[in-house]
């Protein structure tokens, strides 16, 4: 059977040069409930092909947060977000503080990528079977061709090559000189191939938990999981408290994950989302879609251990919570359609199936799930426009900042270190225990600040994040020790 969770596995107007924009006052968010920021909103028309301009067009969602300062300097930061899916407005909305040293001096420029946010949204309904990895191979097929069929527009055209050229014809329509790019996880590959497309356009270069373009996403998600679910193991047992609390916790978690493989069980809870009694089958791959998000972030790596030894031990409310949320955030923030375009243009298709190693993906927490989900989807989604140098590494002089996190489960700083073999103006800064995205993490905020402010990678100093604070393991429910 294909566990299809994976479906699920962000004042005046402007100055123009050519084509105008108008911008008008707006709020943007991260979303339902969240503050609304004050910010200058419009949109922005692209054809659908870049090589057709006269057929059909789309309508892609753009928002300016004007700098702190009334003389800011010319070339405003862009974030770009992860996924592929995310909204960088809703990224932007979500993490908006660690920005403020930023937009001190420079106007965040903001756009939701092709497909995403209020970008020609291209997305399509997850039914409950679907998030419960209830589907077969020929039933996943089946769905994926429905989901094509609900597409408003032709999904060959949503790939990062397409998604460049909208953010080059959008600066030139405000009349930025050049960019300083920030992008996170999937958008580092965005950014990177900006400015390997339009380095005269590109001034400066952030990229954070790294996708290196030579390296096609796939097996390499489960090997990495495991690699950081094994670490936290370690840092539990090298800690006195949670050693004293849970001796054995990688025996707990291994007799967890063969006791759901062999008989999943019905978990009786009340919905994260809406508070209501629901009831969901919890399984091999449910543990794995709970416990990888759990170690994504500090905060939540804390909380692991209690929580496999509380499965362990009969209850397994909190880890479907978590799986419950865990699906129910990624549909809402991840556009579907538009991330398997990326997938299925810019990964599958690059994978040496005969270098996998299957029986290492197998021992892995996660197992072939992932990679034979996305299989069976790319096998018919179409394919889209690729640049001809689009794998190969960024060979570069603009200035780029590398971050990583020691503890990230899935983009290592060993990632990062491959994106940057070609680059030589360059500083590869690694955080120890951070997690998966470091622009909020410690002081970054002010690092990165200083970074775009100087453009010289060389004068950095990031000795502040040494006193970033870790969240210690929770013993119990209550919290860690005193």
């Amino acid at each position: 059977m294909v566990r299809t969770s994976a479906l699920a596995l962000l004042l005046l107007c402007l100055p123009v040069a050519g084509n105008a924009l108008d911008l008008e006052d707006c709020r943007i968010s991260a979303g339902p409930g969240y503050p609304g920021i004050k910010a200058r909103c419009g949109t922005f028309e692209r054809p659908l092909d870049p090589a057709s301009p006269g057929g059909e067009m789309l309508e892609l969602r753009v928002a300016v947060v004007p700098a702190l300062d009334l003389t800011p300097e010319p070339d405003p930061l862009v974030p770009l977000a992860g996924g592929p899916g995310g909204s960088a407005i809703q990224f932007y909305s979500a993490y908006a503080g660690a920005f403020e040293p930023v937009r001190r001096t420079r106007d965040i420029l903001l756009i939701d990528q092709r497909g995403t946010g209020d970008s020609a949204h291209m997305d399509c309904p997850i039914d409950d079977d679907i998030v419960e990895g209830q589907y077969t191979e020929e039933e996943t097929i089946a769905f994926t061709q429905s989901c094509l069929d609900q597409l408003p527009h032709d999904p060959r055209f949503f790939t990062t090559s397409v998604a460049v050229a909208d953010l080059e014809a959008l600066r030139e329509a405000l009349g930025y000189p050049a960019l300083n790019l920030l992008g996170t996880s999937y958008g580092s590959r965005v950014a990177q191939h900006f400015a390997r497309r339009y380095p005269d356009s590109t001034r400066t270069v952030v990229i954070d938990g790294v996708v290196p373009p030579q390296l096609p996403l796939g097996p390499g998600i489960a090997l990495e999981a495991q690699r950081a679910i094994d670490e936290i193991f370690a840092r539990c047992a090298e800690d006195v408290a949670c050693n004293e609390r849970f001796p054995e916790i990688d025996l707990d978690f291994a007799a967890l994950r063969a006791e759901l493989e062999n008989e999943p069980v019905m978990v009786s809870l009340l919905d994260p989302a809406t508070g209501r009694p629901t009831e969901i089958v919890f399984g091999r791959n449910e543990l794995a879609g709970a416990v990888r998000l759990l170690a994504y972030q500090p905060q939540s790596i804390a909380i692991l251990p209690l929580m496999i030894h509380e499965a362990a031990n009969g209850n397994l409310v909190p880890l479907a919570a978590q799986f419950q949320m865990t699906m129910t955030s990624l549909a809402d923030a991840l556009a579907l359609g538009m991330h398997n375009s990326v997938m299925c243009t810019e990964d599958l298709p690059f994978l040496d199936r005969d270098a996998i190693d299957f029986d290492a993906l197998e021992k892995t927490y996660i197992g072939a799930m992932q990679l034979e989900a996305l299989d069976t989807i790319c096998s018919v989604w179409p394919r889209g426009p690729i640049d001809d140098d689009f794998n190969e590494p960024l060979a570069t002089n603009i200035p780029v900042l590398l971050l990583s996190g020691t503890a990230d489960p899935i983009t290592p700083p060993s990632y990062a270190e491959m994106a940057l073999v070609e680059m030589t103006n360059h500083t590869h800064i690694a955080n120890e225990r951070q997690g998966h995205g470091q622009v909020a993490a410690g002081c970054m905020p002010d690092v990165i600040a200083s970074f775009v402010a100087s453009a010289d990678p060389a004068a950095l100093d990031a000795s502040c994040m040494e006193r970033a604070f870790i969240m210690p393991f929770f013993v119990d429910f209550s919290g860690p020790q005193p």
